[in-house]
């Protein structure tokens, strides 16, 4: 089995700006952390880059700091790292992502930043992200820097460009509970057949969700957020009846796996099974979610 990318230069770059300028200088060089994505990609003959710049020695993507109201986290944070309790008491639910990504070789290799930019539509922190509204940090050289939205990323609305590197990822930091769940198809960690991150923004009176897996990129039922934040009694207990819980389930599954589009005889086709069972994980884990987040 292939260890390394055959015949790829590979730099070691010490600092943020020493790697992106090996980027800017080797325009088709691969930048690699962790390398969970990467080498199974070379490994089944599907990528042969010719240079990597190994993110490793990068000290200054490995951590985090607090930052007016949000957590800044470098993009070389591991999986098993955000696994931790310290991590957890901050952003839980992405603490939660990071221990369900898989198993343990899995978890202390792979990295925040390799999730994004590798945008696999079961990357399990994408939807966590999505529903916090995260924001991206992208660094290239001569110190140039810029910041997107990370739905913009994954939706390629404003893409990675030539020569730059996810640095860190702007997340606020909400003081609510909130919560990720995940349904595969095996017992234990596992790729997600389906996932959910659910926030509460108290702040702005607002229920936040998010469905991965289930497409290209993360799934925001906006019309089903705001229908159920305006039933929340934001000064009260928060509670809502099974009733009220269950039918955000249907709402936010109907939005995230709709129907087929009518055929020319006007006639919508029926479901199919495997769509009628995703369908119901879907409601489900949003059903829990919320009764979970709001309890």
């Amino acid at each position: 089995m292939t260890t390394q990318a055959p015949n790829a230069a590979v730099s070691l770059p010490a600092t943020l700006e020493e790697a992106v300028a090996a980027l800017a200088a080797t325009p088709t060089a691969v930048p690699v952390a962790g390398g969970t994505d990467l080498m199974a990609a070379v490994n089944a003959g599907l990528l042969r880059p010719a240079a990597l710049v190994g993110l490793g020695r990068v000290a200054e993507i490995r951590g985090w700091q607090y930052l007016d109201g949000h957590a800044l986290l470098g993009a070389g944070l591991t999986h098993a790292r955000m696994g931790r309790p310290d991590f957890a008491a901050l952003i839980p639910a992405l603490a939660a992502a990071a221990r369900a990504a898989g198993p343990p070789h899995i978890r202390n290799a792979g990295t925040l930043g390799g999730n994004i930019a590798t945008a696999a539509a079961t990357g399990d922190a994408l939807p966590v992200l999505a529903a916090l509204e995260a924001t991206v940090l992208l660094a290239s050289a001569g110190g140039a820097r810029r910041e997107v939205p990370v739905s913009h990323l994954l939706t390629g609305m404003d893409p990675l460009r030539g020569g730059e590197l996810i640095s860190h990822v702007r997340v606020p930091l909400l003081h609510a509970p909130q919560v990720f769940l995940k349904a595969t198809g095996r017992t234990g960690p596992g790729r997600a057949v389906a996932s959910l991150a659910l926030v509460l923004d108290p702040a702005r009176r607002a229920v936040r969700c998010a469905v991965g897996a289930i497409a290209p990129m993360p799934l925001r039922p906006l019309e089903a957020e705001a229908w159920v934040s305006a039933l929340v009694d934001w000064d009260g207990d928060r509670s809502l009846a099974p009733e009220a819980l269950a039918a955000f389930g249907e709402y936010v599954a109907a939005a995230c796996v709709p129907e087929q589009p009518a055929g020319e005889d006007g006639v919508v086709p029926p479901l199919t099974p495997a769509v009628q069972h995703l369908r119901r994980t879907v409601a489900a884990l949003a059903r829990r979610a919320l009764g979970r987040a709001l309890a």
